[in-house]
C-alpha cells in the first residue's frame, strides 16, 4: 500500500465533525485500513483572559482536514460524498498530494511528536535586547528591554525604568508585547 497525504476542504467550523465522521466510517468500511490517519491541524496557544492564563486550541488552517490515504477511485468517491466535505484540494482534476516535507513541517508546527525542543524554542517571540511594552499587571503600559528569557518557565525578565532607575521585573510571555 502506498499511503500519501491529501487535504480536503470542509464547511466552516466542521473540521472536527468531519474528522470524527471519517474515523467512524473508516471502521465500517471493509477496506477501512486504506484511510490511515485523519488530522485537523490545531495549535495550543496560551491566552490571558481576565488576568488568568488559559491554554486554548486554535485551528492552524481553518476549513481543512489532512488525510493519509492509500487512494483509489472508490475511496476518493466515498470521501468526496462525506457530509461536510467540499472536496479535495487539487491541481486540476486530481487531488494534490502533499510531500513528506510539507507534512513534517505542519506536524512540527502543531507540536506533534516529530517536533524537537529546538524547533519549539525557535517559536518564542522575544530575544534579549528587544524593546517591549507590558500589557498586563501592575506595570501595564510601561516599556522596557528584555534582559533574560526563560523558555522552560515561560518567563522573561524585563528592565523597566521606574523613578529614574532601571528595575528588573519578571513577567509571563503573555504579559508583554513587542513595540
Amino acid at each position: 500500500m502506498a499511503y500519501q497525504w491529501y487535504v480536503v476542504s470542509t464547511l466552516s467550523s466542521h473540521e472536527d465533525k468531519v474528522r470524527k465522521l471519517l474515523e467512524n466510517m473508516k471502521k465500517k468500511w471493509a477496506d477501512g485500513d486504506r484511510l490511515r490517519q485523519v488530522k485537523v491541524p490545531v495549535l495550543e496557544v496560551a491566552e490571558l483572559r481576565s488576568g488568568k492564563k488559559r491554554v486554548v486550541k486554535k485551528k492552524l488552517m481553518p476549513g481543512y482536514v489532512f488525510l493519509e490515504i492509500d487512494m483509489d477511485d472508490e475511496i476518493m468517491s466515498r470521501i468526496r460524498s462525506t457530509p461536510g466535505i467540499m472536496g479535495f484540494v487539487s491541481a486540476g482534476h486530481e487531488p494534490k498530494i502533499l510531500t513528506e516535507e510539507e507534512m513534517h513541517s505542519m506536524f512540527t508546527e502543531m507540536g506533534d511528536e516529530a517536533a524537537t525542543e529546538d524547533k519549539m524554542a525557535s517559536r518564542l517571540l522575544f530575544d534579549v535586547g528587544d524593546v517591549v511594552t507590558i500589557i498586563d499587571g501592575p506595570f501595564a503600559n510601561f516599556s522596557g528591554v528584555v534582559d533574560d528569557v526563560n523558555p522552560e518557565k515561560g518567563k522573561v525578565r524585563v528592565k523597566v525604568e521606574i523613578f529614574g532607575r532601571s528595575t528588573p521585573v519578571e513577567l509571563d510571555y503573555l504579559q508583554i508585547g513587542k513595540d
